[in-house]
Parts: C-alpha cells; sequence; structure tokens
C-alpha cells in the first residue's frame, strides 16, 4: 500500500508543469512524471500506475487531454482532472463525457488545485470500494510476456508495452500514429496467403477478430514469428468504441509443436 500518493502531470507548457511540480512535491505529493502529449501520457500511465493525472486539455500531438483521459480512464481506471485556459460550453460537455474528476480553469490557485486533488482521490477511493473493475490485469500490462498495442478508432498507435517493441522490432516512439498493418505482415503459415488486418476489421465491425492458428507475422525488419493475435473493441464507461485492444502471443516451441 503507497503511503504517498504518487500524481503525473501532463502539461506541454514547461513552465506551468515545473510550478505544479514544484506544489505538488511540497505538500507531500510524488510526482511520478511529467508528458507534453497524449500519448506519452498514456505510456507512463502504464509504466507507473500513478493515483491521479493532472492533464492540461490543449496539447501538442494527435490526440488532446480530453481524449487521452478516455483512453486512461478505460484501461486503467487511473482518475483526472483536467486544466484549461477555457471553459466554453462545447469544452465542458467533452470533458464531462471523459468522466472528470475535476476542472480547474487556469491561471488557478494552490489552494484550489490542492482542494481538488484531494476531492478527486477521495471520490475514486469510494468508487473503488463499491465498483467490481477488476484493475489487476492492468497492472501487468508493462511486464507480461505477450504483445500489447491500443490503437485510436483510426488504427493508429497509440500505445505498445516492452514486449510488442521485442515482437515489432521497432522502437516504441517511432511506432506511435503509425498503422499495425504499415509495422507487420500476417498471413498464413500453410498457404503463405496474406491475412487481413484484424484492427481494421474490429473498426469497421465492432466485434473481436482473433486468429489462433497458422498465423505468421512479418516485421517490417523481416523477422518471421509464429503467433496467435486478437483484436477487440475499446470502449470507454460508455459503451462508446474508443480504439482498439490488441493482444498478440508469440508461441513457444512447445506450442508450435502441439498445433501442427
Amino acid at each position: 500500500m503507497k503511503l504517498l500518493k504518487e500524481i503525473l502531470i501532463v502539461e506541454d507548457d514547461e513552465i506551468i508543469a515545473n510550478l505544479i511540480e514544484f506544489i505538488l512535491k511540497k505538500r507531500d505529493y510524488i510526482v511520478c512524471g511529467k508528458a507534453g502529449t497524449g500519448e506519452e501520457a498514456i505510456h507512463l500511465v502504464a509504466e507507473h500506475l500513478p493515483d491521479l493525472v493532472l492533464m492540461d486539455i490543449n496539447l501538442n500531438g494527435a490526440i488532446d487531454g480530453i481524449d487521452a483521459a478516455r483512453y486512461i480512464f478505460s484501461l486503467f481506471n487511473t482518475p483526472v482532472i483536467f486544466l484549461s485556459g477555457q471553459n466554453t460550453g462545447e469544452t465542458l460537455q467533452r470533458v464531462q463525457s471523459a468522466e472528470s474528476y475535476g476542472f480547474l480553469t487556469k491561471p488557478f490557485k494552490e489552494t484550489e488545485m490542492m482542494v481538488n486533488i484531494e476531492i478527486a482521490l477521495h471520490n475514486h477511493a469510494m468508487m473503488k470500494k463499491v465498483s467490481d473493475i477488476d484493475e489487476k490485469p492492468m497492472k501487468k500490462i508493462m511486464t507480461v510476456l505477450d504483445g500489447v498495442i491500443i490503437t485510436d478508432k483510426r488504427g493508429r498507435i497509440l500505445f505498445v508495452n516492452p514486449y510488442a517493441e521485442h515482437l515489432l522490432n521497432i522502437p516504441r516512439k517511432q511506432v506511435i500514429l503509425k498503422p499495425l498493418s504499415r509495422l507487420m505482415i500476417l498471413s498464413d503459415l500453410r498457404t503463405g496467403e496474406k491475412l487481413a488486418d484484424p484492427v481494421d476489421g474490429v473498426i469497421r465491425e465492432s466485434m473481436a477478430i482473433g486468429m489462433e492458428h497458422n498465423v505468421s507475422m512479418q516485421t517490417a525488419g523481416g523477422l518471421r514469428k509464429n503467433i496467435t493475435i486478437r483484436a477487440t473493441p475499446l470502449n470507454d464507461r460508455n459503451n462508446e468504441m474508443i480504439g482498439v485492444f490488441v493482444r498478440i502471443h508469440e508461441k513457444s516451441h512447445t506450442e508450435r509443436k502441439i498445433s501442427e
């Protein structure tokens, strides 16, 4: 059990991010990381599993803070407080759809931020007591010996775990925002026939697609692996599809023998 709460700061203005970090440390919170894009925020949440995220809405990168928060809350059940210099009706409506645990309009006072943080942590702790969400599988996402890939609704990669980096044989930062079909080719081991990208199928049909037998994966570097792959819709708490969750398992020698 963690005695000190860990907070991730997602803010692309370095001056503001450093000021927030100073305040949090002064109040005995642990700042587990700082991110300047929504994509990096998702990775740092997976890596550090913070108790709370302070999320600027207007971020550089492919996804803004509101979309990043939807992925973070749906995947990791991590509460998010939004920071913004604007509070238009459209912004507030999107914030509400992302199940925000708080909203701070810049510039905000230190006491205002601290009150929002303490209320959010308390409310989330109460919510966890009455919910039936199993957080254990996602807590192992960075260490599991399967490749885990998250894409958005357009099929662009937003997250890969370390084992997915190993399978694709490409560093994480080089795969972000690329479609999975550009990084690997799936084919039938028996016929050599190219297989359809399951991510495209999930996006098109909104249903899970699994390939378990006689599947070969060829990476952009020419490596071939015998795998199973399963792609499922990633839905938010409103049951709206926000992306695709992909899990790739490389078959061991024993598994390959059994399937022959």
